[in-house]
């Protein structure tokens, strides 16, 4: 029987969105959040954050940094799969992008030092997008001006064409708007995941 084997670029092409989905904004810094992390490099949260303590010389606060209480309420709101953390007494960790590869080094396990990479993949390319953006709004910006500044020296400037060129102008805006957060978390997939579900398949067949 024969196996379909995935190539490099396939693995990214899956993990990429869903460890973007899991970066926060928080304090104007994108993180992810101590359980996520544990989650991705295969460890309890517990683990990971003792020994990030033990090596806490090497997590500077550009590095990682503990939630505020408030904090920890809205990412408990804001985010479904983190609704555990509302009865964690302690207040969580949340790690920067270079705090993240820094916790992978720590743990030093061929899993953490593989998905750690895909980690900072993730964040440059959400740091690259919101390049992306800024620049595509400043152009819009500019273009919408340069439109009305054309409408008020133009009489001939048809009201049909400045109407087309604003709904065009809309039309970006709103595909560069962020989109809703799911409702529901889309979950790592875990090999312990994806050994589960084959054998459930197993199971139904025969």
């Amino acid at each position: 029987m024969s196996t379909t084997k995935t190539t490099p670029a396939d693995d990214a092409a899956v993990m990429l969105p869903r460890i973007e989905s899991r970066i926060l904004v928080v304090r104007e810094q994108k993180v992810i959040v101590d359980a996520d992390l544990a989650l991705l490099y295969g460890v309890p949260t517990k683990a990971l954050n003792q020994a990030v303590k033990r090596n806490a010389d090497r997590f500077p606060m550009d590095f990682m940094f503990a939630l505020s209480a408030t904090e920890k309420a809205e990412v408990v709101t804001s985010c479904d799969h983190l609704q555990k953390l509302k009865f964690s007494k302690t207040m969580p960790f949340a790690f920067t992008e270079h705090g993240a590869i820094q916790a992978a080094n720590v743990l030093a396990s061929p899993r953490a030092v593989e998905m750690g990479i895909y980690v900072v993949r993730a964040f440059v390319r959400l740091k690259q997008a919101s390049v992306l953006h800024a620049d595509l709004a400043k152009r819009l910006s500019e273009l919408e001006q340069k439109t009305e500044g054309l409408a008020l020296t133009h009489d001939t400037f048809s009201r049909n064409t400045r109407n087309q060129l604003k709904q065009l102008i809309e039309a970006v805006n709103q595909l560069m708007a962020p989109p809703d957060p799911p409702k529901r978390p889309i979950g790592f997939v875990t090999p312990e995941d994806k050994g589960s579900k084959k054998t459930s398949g197993a199971r139904g067949k025969t």
